[in-house]
């Protein structure tokens, strides 16, 4: 961690601020090892590898797994990409690069941080790119060379941040959470008026196949076993899933093929990235695929203004919202 991070930062047990007791520090000024101590109660939390630990104690067993679940997956998959920009761009939309420059970013759910380097590059003045389980450590070694990002591993529904940020945004996260109304209600606190909120979630709407076939695999069956079984179990339909991909390649069929929105999108990324994508679906285990109504429920509260919610590909929510006085 960078000395930049510690005003940012706040004890997830009583949400007052740390004083920092540094240990080794690396010639790139990051700390190490050290312990952060909170100034009010006698919570207290290592820095191990250069990331502040702040996880509390009372984390939710099932939080807990997924995001171990999704910490080994980060570790096997842990390559970066051109094509993240472009990714990033569509799930945040309107929200865009404009809305970084010079803010106090927060990313909840930043998994091998490939986020995390975008939003550096558009000029956030300090990004805080947090994740509960080992994926960190990916994201860490990701993003270690940029002087604006500050990995931190905690749990937004015990926010080990401080309300300063301008900008939050989730891609991909908050439907793997016990209660995603509450991960969206944590993250809406963090940010300070004015600021702007951005989420893209799953939906319901399209995917129901998913909920009445998918899900019961991936619950009984391969959210449960060993990810390194699962890696190569996965392998097979990602195989088949390559193969489909080249008939949405093909402008004369594709408009008429299910699922063409992002089955099109997808058809131009490498086996790699189609294989992790395949294993993402498999390895969790929560997912929720979320109505229209359940999402714009979220938003329909008085400290929010500006609202989009927008269908995403025919298969997913993007949303973006001000949070306003009041």
């Amino acid at each position: 961690m960078r000395d930049a991070v510690l005003p940012l930062l706040a004890c997830p047990a009583c949400h007052a601020g740390l004083n920092l007791d540094a240990g080794a520090r690396a010639t790139d000024g990051h700390v190490m090892t050290g312990n952060l101590s909170c100034v009010s109660c006698t919570a207290s939390f290592p820095v191990v590898g250069g990331i502040p630990r702040l996880v509390p104690g009372t984390v939710a067993v099932a939080a807990s797994e997924t995001a171990a679940r999704f910490g080994a997956q980060w570790k096997t998959f842990d390559h970066m990409a051109t094509y993240q920009e472009d990714w990033l761009r569509r799930w945040l939309a309107p929200v865009g690069p404009a809305d970084f420059a010079g803010k106090v970013v927060l990313e909840a759910g930043c998994g091998k941080g490939r986020h995390s380097v975008v939003a550096a590059s558009w000029g956030a003045s300090n990004l805080v790119a947090l994740d509960l389980g080992e994926a960190v450590d990916v994201a860490f070694a990701h993003t270690r060379h940029l002087p604006n990002v500050h990995v931190v591993q905690g749990d937004i529904l015990h926010a080990p941040v401080a309300r300063v940020f301008d900008l939050a945004f989730s891609i991909g996260v908050l439907h793997h959470l016990p209660v995603p109304r509450a991960g969206f209600d944590a993250l809406r606190a963090l940010v300070v008026p004015g600021g702007k909120l951005a989420v893209w979630v799953y939906g319901a709407e399209s995917n129901e196949w998913i909920v009445r076939f998918v899900n019961p695999i991936r619950e009984r069956i391969t959210a449960r076993m060993n990810p390194g079984l699962l890696y190569w179990l996965s392998l097979a339909p990602a195989a088949a899933l390559t193969a489909a991909l080249a008939l949405y390649r093909r402008p004369s069929l594709a408009t008429r093929l299910p699922y063409r929105d992002y089955l099109r999108q997808i058809a131009a990324l490498p086996r790699n990235e189609v294989h992790n994508i395949v294993y993402d679906q498999l390895v969790t285990p929560i997912a929720y695929y979320l109505p229209e109504d359940e999402v714009r429920s979220w938003f329909a509260v008085a400290e929010l203004g500006d609202v989009t919610v927008a269908w995403h590909n025919r298969n997913s929510w993007r949303c973006s919202a001000t949070v306003r006085m009041v």
